[in-house]
């Protein structure tokens, strides 16, 4: 089976090219069963690879390398177009194509109608359809491939179909704007990844050969020292990719915009794709962060940071699904702050178990906009748990495993990484800590606001109903997912022979050292990790619900931040003074200087001079014979002139 491995490359590729070139005549039915159909053969796939990767033996630490065909050829060194198949990638392969095979399902429904509430054409449909496919197809390109050229292809054809997705609705001025914000903030980082691979290919690629994973993991034991120094600049620039794919500081003010594309690319994106690819190929070079300890601080920081600072923001948005993005980043930061510590495999588990419960939290809140005709603001919401049971008991799901509840599946993942934080640095596990007690207030904030209470306008709450079958029967599986994966990955304390996710990435980060505590301390930290995620769930419930004299009296304490988290912390406006406008300006400089006063001068210049000159000779042509007479005669004198002085 492990030998069809690029069937799983080639359902989703086969997807989109049947809706490019049939994909208006298909209509909307068939177009949606093509796209949904590629990305569950895909899925299946993926199973099936899982599968054929649990019965290769350890010895080969469950490693499978399938090439293709020879890419790159110059001199000795050789690029290959080839898989990897082993625990890490199966694991991503089974969240992008299952959840992003739940994402097009709904997406089905969904997209029938567009932004404005009106009927969506095929050909916009189809097309939406191919670009899903196409994000699917490169995202698996990336996980898959089994050297830093692949990924690097596939981490820039994220980026392309974040583009199309994110201003898929191209007609609307803000939903243009945040396409072109993702894909120039995105090219920031990917500059990094594009040197990062040039300095590998000089560092160990040369001399290896290649720039395969293994090849290049391979050169670092006879490495020289100043190879291994190199390493941190290295890691830094892979670092610097990171945080533009996802979302971390300085580069996560693309993600919040990216809401203007339609909700299945919210979940997508937001999910089990594209943001996760950063942690994941910073999971994939461990052996290159592991020799720079100074790399793996700043990403530790770097997460934390952002899960905090993202965390805050969230606690004052009232747009739903922006509460979510900024949630997302928040997310992002607790994965990078797992692998800055060096617990990959809490990161990678936290990967999992957010994809289901983001992913369903976001298609949720899609369920509400069309349930009330694009509104997203949870101050004008109240009341829909009425008017929307079953979406209300699935983003209650959602927000609770997000919250951290204890049992479900994001309490399990968070509190590995607080875990590792905790070995790592107790500074670094109190940020980790408190960014939990915001968590836990804000989701709850979002799930009080929208769902209970009175209606606060009244004409939507009339207007609001359940969504159709097709928008909520899919979303189960995720509710599923929310509940029991975090059971894949109990605490080692509780048994390592039922931590299902440790030994199935144990091949792929053997050697890497994880800090074990006492049973004693996992209890300890279990409780208090249980503790703060309720704690926060009360607060919102105290205000949100009850309206609490003290609930009110806390959030007046905090009043002087509110304009500071309103506002972002004026990071936009901070980059709009100082790279942004200083850009323009200098564009506008060189578009008047350069563009019309050179450039233009210069053109214009020769026109003006062709021009004169036409005209002096068109005044030859006069049109009278006595004129052309003349004219004969005074050319023939100077013809015989000329004879009679040269000879």
């Amino acid at each position: 089976m492990l030998n069809y491995a690029w069937l799983i490359l080639f359902f989703p590729a086969a997807g989109a090219l049947i809706n490019t070139f049939w994909g208006r005549r298909l209509g909307h039915r068939n177009a949606a069963i093509f796209a949904n159909a590629a990305v569950l053969a895909s899925f299946l796939m993926a199973v099936a690879l899982f599968f054929g990767v649990r019965a290769l033996p350890e010895t080969a630490h469950r490693t499978f390398e399938l090439p293709l065909w020879d890419w790159i050829t110059i001199g000795d060194f050789r690029i290959e177009m080839a898989l990897l198949i082993d625990p890490l990638s199966t694991v991503m392969a089974l969240v992008v194509t299952g959840v992003g095979f739940i994402i097009h399902l709904y997406a089905a429904t969904y997209m029938k109608l567009d932004d404005e509430h009106q009927p969506l054409d095929a050909a916009r449909y189809a097309r939406f359809f191919v670009y899903v496919n196409f994000f699917i197809l490169m995202m698996l390109i990336l996980v898959l491939g089994n050297n830093y050229i692949a990924l690097y292809l596939g981490w820039e054809g994220v980026g392309l179909a974040s583009y199309l997705l994110i201003g898929f609705w191209f007609h609307r001025p803000s939903a243009a704007d945040a396409g072109k914000k993702a894909f120039i903030v995105n090219r920031v980082g990917d500059f990094g990844m594009g040197l990062a691979i040039m300095w590998l290919f000089f560092l160990f690629g040369k001399e290896a050969g290649s720039l395969a994973y293994h090849d290049i993991f391979a050169a670092l034991e006879g490495a020289s020292p100043a190879a291994i120094s190199a390493l941190t600049g290295v890691t830094l620039l892979l670092l610097l990719a990171a945080t533009g794919k996802s979302a971390q500081i300085p580069l996560f003010v693309w993600l919040p915009d990216a809401m203007e594309g339609p909700t299945p690319v919210s979940a997508l994106i937001h999910a089990a794709t594209m943001v996760t690819a950063g942690v994941y190929m910073i999971a994939r070079s461990h052996p290159l962060f592991q020799l720079a300890p100074g790399t793996m601080s700043a990403v530790a920081w770097i997460g934390a940071l952002t899960a905090l600072m993202a965390a805050s923001i969230a606690l004052v948005q009232t747009d739903l699904k922006r509460i979510l993005a900024y949630s997302t980043i928040s997310q992002l930061g607790y994965m990078f702050l797992a692998v800055g510590v060096g617990a990959y495999v809490a990161g990678i588990f936290h990967l999992v178990t957010h994809a289901f419960f983001k992913a369903l939290l976001f298609l949720a809140a899609g369920s509400v906009m069309h349930a009330l005709h694009g509104e997203l603001n949870i101050d004008k919401m109240g009341g829909l748990k009425d008017k929307m049971p079953l979406t209300y008991r699935q983003f209650l799901v959602g927000a609770a495993a997000l919250a951290g509840f204890p049992l479900l599946s994001g309490f399990w993942s968070k509190d590995e990484i607080l875990f590792g934080a905790f070995q790592h640095s107790k500074l670094l596990y109190l940020v980790g800590l408190f960014t939990a007690l915001l968590t836990a207030f804000y989701a709850f904030r979002a799930v009080f606001r929208a769902f209970h209470g009175r209606p606060r306008d009244e004409h939507l709450f009339d207007h609001a109903q359940e969504q159709p079958d097709g928008m909520v029967k899919p979303l189960w599986v995720l509710v599923v997912g929310s509940l029991l994966a975090g059971f894949l990955g109990l605490p080692q304390a509780f048994g390592a022979h039922i931590n299902l996710m440790e030994s199935w990435l144990e091949p792929v980060f053997e050697g890497v050292h994880v800090p074990e505590g006492s049973l004693g301390l996992v209890l300890a930290l279990f409780v208090v990790s249980a503790l703060v995620g309720l704690i926060g769930i009360y607060i919102a419930y105290a205000r949100y619900v009850q309206n609490s004299g003290w609930a009110q009296s806390l959030q007046r304490s905090f009043a002087p931040l509110q304009p500071v988290l309103e506002n972002k912390y004026w990071v936009d406006e901070i980059y709009l003074a100082v790279i942004v406008n200083p850009l323009r300006r200098l564009a506008h400089f060189f578009y008047g200087f350069g563009d019309q006063t050179i450039i233009d001068g210069i053109v214009n210049g020769v026109g003006r001079v062709t021009t004169t000159i036409g005209a002096g000779v068109a005044r030859l042509q006069s049109g009278y014979l006595s004129f052309y007479a003349l004219s004969l005669f005074i050319g023939a004198v100077a013809i015989l002139a000329y004879f009679l002085l040269v000879g």
